[in-house]
């Protein structure tokens, strides 16, 4: 409803005008900074819009706000295309303005939606051409290269890439980098392990499996912690790999392709698209990135590292500890490739990304770490007033006890593991639900299903949390066809699937609509509000404003589909009430595919 918002706004601004035109209103003060802004109304029973500025106008023109509201009003109701959106608007209270969109204003809404495959959600004003589009880099997932992916990873890499999709479906040019760790001291370690276990993998001409990586990795980490020949070895290998040594290239690569493949694994079953630029990536630019905060002063060596020390720089803490860039040794850390990524996606092309926004999707505990950052991004003059650097934090995936979610043996689970048990769940509950109903299917369709179902429910279990907040991980609660799950919504499509084969044509072309019950009414106005909702959740990058939204569709089309027949109903309410179905499904569908959600004909 974001358009007719627009137009009231621009109406209501047309009637204080008419009024001070008028003389029945008179300036008291230049101060007019107030907004005239039209809100959703909370309750249903004060209207679809209210107005709240007569109260702050109240100062400006001193009268009381009901009577700047009546005067307000009095103009708005003689103006032709207001009536043609709503109907008389009403005082409230000490000056609340409450407006109730007419039937004709809504049906239009509808009729408009049916005809438009984005349903009335605009595109971005964007000049350029596409090709010149400037960028907006989401990071998001981000694992350990030699490390399985596992439930730590989940929140990061599914809101990472809903929001991605809500700002592709808005026009954006979206680049999804994943910043894998793919460079750093580890790698000595596994890399001298390697040699030792496999030194035939530098000689073959082909990669070799090297099984379980997560195996591998212990195994190279208990003689770290061991045997001192060994870390001597590794620090010698870190040494080699930083300046190009052959050998210790093909086994970093070794290493990192054989993680990559299990990644993929996991990504196609989120379907889940990436662009791999890890650490490594940035590793050329590091010195350059020294050289620059040198050269602004910003340097200061504490204990041989080199520091940015932030607590002072004024409107920072000086409890702020200092932000090592170079290591005492000469080697870099985390810092420093982060401000290498800062610098090379804002860059200009070809020499970065030429980005406009960069969105950092991680855990709430790098906060302070993106926030320091940011801010040597500032100092460096790399982050201006003409880009933006936004970290999207997010909370812990909790166990059952409502401590970090491990296994029983204490370890992390793994997020292969995770989709499997809630695979294999949903299958199970299909086959009983199959057996109670009597009904047969063949195994595709209960694969198929399960598989949807299973992987939906990881996915809305936790997009339909707010990010910023701890959740607790319970399979029961995710896969129930009751409440506010995956499931449910499912279930509402799938139920207008059902109408489409019982016989109701839901895609025919429809000349004109007629509604005449409160359960259509209520569906069409909140059908009509789903791009007001994309908007809030691509300027608050919280998904669970879309999840909330769909959830509440789906129960307001569910008592729409219990109490109005539809199929037995005459020719004109069956056709508007199939167009509603129409509607609802196409909603549900986008804005579950937003989620990375797939749709079900059956289940």
């Amino acid at each position: 409803m974001k358009q007719i918002e627009k137009t009231l706004e621009n109406l209501i601004g047309q009637s204080l005008n008419a009024a001070l035109a008028e003389g029945s209103l008179t300036k008291h003060t230049n101060d007019c900074s107030c907004q005239i802004s039209v809100l959703p109304s909370t309750k249903p029973e004060f209207g679809d819009f209210q107005i709240n500025s007569a109260l702050s106008l109240a100062k400006v023109f001193r009268k009381s706000p009901r009577e700047i509201a009546e005067l307000i009003i009095n103009q708005l109701n003689k103006i032709e295309s207001f009536k043609n959106i709503c109907k008389p608007a009403e005082i409230a209270g000490p000056g609340f303005i409450n407006l109730t969109l007419n039937e004709s204003c809504l049906i239009s809404g509808i009729f408009q939606r049916l005809n438009d495959s984005n349903l009335c959600v605009p595109k971005v004003e964007v000049n350029l051409k596409e090709h010149q589009k400037k960028p907006i880099v989401v990071d998001f997932s981000s694992p350990n290269i030699a490390k399985e992916m596992h439930v730590g990873h989940l929140r990061s890499t599914i809101i990472g890439d809903s929001i991605a999709r809500v700002l592709e479906f808005r026009g954006y040019k979206v680049l999804r980098l994943n910043h894998v760790g793919d460079w750093g001291t580890q790698f000595g370690m596994l890399i001298t392990h390697l040699k030792e276990v496999a030194p035939q993998a530098l000689k073959e001409s082909n990669a070799i499996e090297l099984g379980d990586l997560v195996t591998f990795y212990r195994e190279a980490k208990i003689k770290f912690d061991e045997d001192k020949n060994f870390q001597k070895a590794s620090r010698d290998e870190v040494v080699k790999l930083q300046n190009g040594n052959v050998d210790s290239l093909k086994a970093w690569s070794l290493l990192c392709n054989q993680s990559r493949k299990e990644f993929q694994i996991i990504y196609d079953r989120l379907n889940i698209n990436l662009i791999e630029r890890g650490e490594s990536f940035y590793n050329k630019f590091l010195k350059g990135v020294i050289n620059e905060l040198d050269e602004c002063a910003l340097l200061k060596k504490d204990n041989g590292a080199q520091c940015v020390f932030l607590n002072e720089v004024k409107g920072w803490k000086s409890t702020s500890p200092p932000v090592i860039v170079q290591k005492s040794d000469g080697g870099f850390n985390y810092a420093t490739t982060d401000l290498a990524a800062i610098k090379y996606r804002l860059s200009a092309v070809p020499e970065g990304d030429g980005a406009e926004r960069l969105i950092y999707v991680t855990d709430s505990g790098q906060a302070s770490h993106f926030e320091s950052v940011f801010e040597i991004g500032k100092l460096a003059n790399w982050v201006t007033n003409k880009n933006q650097c936004k970290h999207v934090p997010f909370g812990l995936v909790l166990g059952a006890d409502g401590k970090k979610l491990k296994t029983r043996s204490g370890h992390t689970v793994r997020l292969k593991d995770l989709l499997d048990e809630s695979v294999e769940r949903a299958k199970a509950d299909l086959i009983s639900r199959l057996s109670s109903e009597k009904r047969e299917e063949n195994e595709e369709f209960i694969n198929k299903v399960s598989k949807v179902i299973g992987i939906a429910s990881v996915k809305y279990a936790d997009l339909s949390q707010n990010r910023t907040t701890n959740y607790q991980f319970n399979f029961d609660r995710m896969l129930n066809l009751q409440g506010n799950t995956a499931p449910y919504l499912l279930y509402a499509f799938v139920r207008i699937a059902g109408i489409q084969r019982k016989g109701g044509n839901i895609n025919h072309a429809i000349n004109s609509l007629k509604f005449t019950t409160q359960q259509e009414w209520n569906l069409i106005r909140h059908l009509l509000k789903f791009d007001d909702i994309i908007i809030e959740v691509e300027e608050e990058l919280l998904p669970n404003r879309l999840c909330n939204y769909l959830f509440e569709l789906s129960q307001i089309f569910n008592r729409f589909y219990d109490k109005i027949p539809i199929l037995k109903a005459n020719v004109i309410e069956k056709s508007s009430r199939l167009a509603l179905c129409k509607l609802t499904a196409d909603t549900l569908q986008l804005g579950l595919s937003l989620l990375g959600i797939e749709t079900l004909q059956r289940m």
